[in-house]
């Protein structure tokens, strides 16, 4: 199985993208569609898509705060970036330091910052 399912900040960071990448599909394309054209469907089919992501998103987040001991305030951070456009895409970044973090303190190797100062 890949370690994009199996780590919980990497599984988070993944579901984050597609739920961003959703959301922005909803508020680019698909509202507009409906307000300008009159065609209410993508609407229905995107909303749908993103009211289900963000729900996985918001399961995903949970298990990570659990399973990778993130702080509340990482995970306030995140699930407040979740409901902005583009928030997720601005957040990958600090997740991609804690997950970085982690793996390195898995192999016993401490920190990067401490790694560095050697």
């Amino acid at each position: 199985m890949s370690v994009w399912l199996t780590d919980p900040v990497r599984r988070l960071r993944l579901v984050g993208m597609a739920e961003g990448v959703s959301y922005l599909l909803l508020l680019g394309i698909a509202v507009p569609l409906k307000h300008l054209a009159g065609i209410p469907e993508p609407v229905m089919v995107v909303g749908w898509a993103h009211g289900v992501l963000f729900m996985v998103f918001c399961v995903c987040l949970l298990i990570a705060k659990v399973a990778a001991d993130l702080t509340w305030s990482l995970a306030i951070l995140v699930f407040i970036a979740a409901v902005l456009p583009f928030g997720p895409f601005v957040v990958d970044s600090r997740l991609r330091r804690t997950d970085t973090k982690n793996r390195f303190e898995a192999m016993g190797r401490g920190s990067i910052i401490e790694n560095c100062k050697d």
